[in-house]
C-alpha cells in the first residue's frame, strides 16, 4: 500500500465568523470543489486510495479496514 492520494482538508464560510473554517473533513480536490466547500492549500497531504470512501473523503472506517503498513 503506497500514499498515492492527494488530500486537503476543506473548508467553508462560516458567515457569523466572516472567515473560512475547517470542516473536518479531509478530502480529495474533486471532492471539495464539487461539494461547494475550499481547499486548505497548507494542507496538502497523500494517503493510500484505499482509504477515499464513495464521496472522495478519507473514510475512518476505511483507514482502519486497511491499515497502513510500512514496506519494509
Amino acid at each position: 500500500m503506497t500514499n498515492d492520494t492527494e488530500g486537503f482538508y476543506a473548508k467553508r464560510f462560516d458567515v457569523t465568523v466572516g472567515d473560512f473554517v475547517l470542516t473536518n473533513q479531509t478530502g480529495t480536490r474533486a471532492a471539495i470543489h464539487r461539494d461547494g466547500l475550499v481547499i486548505d492549500p497548507k494542507s496538502q497531504a497523500f494517503c493510500p486510495h484505499e482509504w477515499i470512501n464513495d464521496r472522495g473523503y478519507i473514510s475512518l472506517e476505511l483507514s482502519q479496514k486497511h491499515p497502513y503498513r510500512r514496506e519494509a
